[in-house]
């Protein structure tokens, strides 16, 4: 595909998309179901956004998708790692549900045969994917979950066509490709998962960006976090600051001069998304699908940016399990545009809303709900609890669980029951005062420690009712 240039100013698309036939159109009917349109990013913690008051980072389509849409502002990733944060949302269940993360078996058949690709295709729609897949399925899956599927891999630039292309590009160049090309008799579900922004672990850069971003953030100074001050790292037990997101602090921000470089870097490769989602809409434009495409914006899970002396995901605390999620539907009236709801909201809700949506019966033992009420402005708040966990065997990564409730948080680790958390987050939103140790709040720290045994109980026994 010929290489087009991008306009420096992200909030305008790529010229020269149009080409002989990008003006077919689906068939009109108020009757059909939407065409809907998944956008996972890697690593996007939840406040980097221009909607989210991020005072630096640049993302205005990411940001006009929200104002266009509804965003939920207290979205959380189950599990906060690409493998079984991807399975989650495929499947709508916990980690401990549906078993998969780094070096377990296959995704069984039958949860991805109850999956929301495989679901929305046995029910007509043409289904593709675009990008990091991020888990293992078994032999034939593949084939029954997709019509198109288009996986991609590192480096973030490759050389097509003789030119240097920047991994984000040519996921462009993919989706207009899967959109110029699709069937006209059916709806569409397009699943793009982005790399970008999670960091190149073996390169020393980390980050890279498209080079329509080369310039941005050079001329500011990022913010350090309050909690990356090196008293508090020390404070904390030795299982923690010798774990793997201690030593990838040192890789990105062991220096002030090395925190400025990662962190702009980071924006960047955010921006450069941000540039690519521009040019995808102006491709549904294009193709008159604007009015007939509902987007699903959100990330695998969030990501530190040195707070707690730390680089990297796995933990409970906000920076880490926190990501955004927004949903574009052009059908809402004027009056739900644009909101923002405070509600509690995971990751495995999207499945559920996707076939909400698309009018598929959910099937009964998903752990997530629809959020479609809410984004038609009628859902009330009805989940009080947000549970998480990190299950994954690894010795440099502890296991752990958290329950969010009632404006607390509790954080247990199952391999080191010595050291629990406690944060009144409403005083303390950065969790920077661990209050499990205090006897005036021994009550407290009782009440969640049972109840998120309960709900770890609770999250692994919807897989047996499959």
């Amino acid at each position: 595909m010929k290489r087009r240039e991008f306009v420096k100013t992200l909030g305008a698309a790529a010229a020269g998309l149009a080409t002989a036939g990008c003006h077919r159109k689906s068939i009109p009917s108020q009757d059909n179901p939407p065409n809907l349109l998944v956008l996972v990013t890697d690593d996007q913690r939840h406040d980097t956004l221009g909607c989210a008051g991020h005072p630096i980072i640049h993302t205005p389509n990411m940001d006009g998708l929200a104002e266009r849409g509804v965003r939920f502002e207290q979205a959380f990733a189950t599990t906060p790692i690409c493998a079984a944060s991807r399975a989650s949302l495929f499947t709508g269940l916990y980690e401990r549900a549906h078993g998969y993360t780094f070096t377990k078996p296959p995704i069984p058949s039958s949860y991805t045969r109850h999956s929301y690709p495989f679901l929305l295709r046995e029910a007509g729609y043409y289904s593709g994917f675009i990008g990091k897949f991020g888990v293992q399925i078994e032999e034939g899956e593949q084939d029954a979950m997709f019509d198109w599927f288009r996986p991609t891999s590192y480096p973030y630039f490759k050389e097509i066509g003789g030119e240097s292309r920047h991994l984000s590009e040519i996921h462009g160049d993919m989706a207009a490709q899967f959109l110029r090309e699709r069937p006209l008799d059916k709806p569409f579900c397009l699943s793009l998962s982005f790399w970008a922004p999670h960091a190149d672990d073996g390169a020393q850069q980390q980050y890279f960006w498209p080079p329509f971003c080369d310039a941005m953030y050079d001329e500011v100074s990022v913010p350090v976090p309050a909690t990356a001050d090196p008293s508090f790292h020390a404070a904390l037990p030795d299982f923690l600051r010798k774990s793997l997101n201690r030593v990838r602090w040192f890789w990105r921000f062991d220096s002030p001069e090395k925190y400025q470089a990662m962190t702009k870097g980071y924006f960047r490769m955010i921006s450069g998304v941000d540039g690519v989602i521009g040019r995808i809409l102006e491709e549904l434009r294009l193709l008159r699908l604007e009015r007939d495409t509902v987007i699903v914006f959100t990330s695998d899970n969030g990501y530190f940016l040195g707070e707690r002396g730390f680089a990297g995901k796995w933990l409970m605390h906000e920076p880490s399990i926190r990501i955004p999620l927004f949903i574009h539907d052009p059908r809402l009236s004027v009056r739900t545009r644009g909101t923002t709801r405070s509600e509690p909201v995971l990751n495995l809700d999207i499945t559920p809303t996707l076939l909400d949506l698309a009018g598929v019966p959910v099937p009964e033992h998903m752990q997530g709900r629809s959020l479609m009420p809410w984004v038609r402005g009628e859902g009330e708040a009805e989940r009080g609890e947000v549970f998480c966990e990190h299950l994954w065997d690894h010795p440099d990564i502890p296991q752990t669980e958290c329950l969010r409730a009632d404006g607390w948080k509790y954080i247990r680790y199952p391999q080191h029951p010595e050291f629990e958390e406690l944060y009144e987050l409403t005083s303390d939103p950065h969790e920077s005062r661990n209050l499990a140790g205090d006897p005036a709040r021994g009550g407290i720290l009782n009440d969640y420690r049972q109840r998120c045994r309960e709900r770890a109980d609770k999250a692994g026994r919807a897989g047996e009712r499959m």
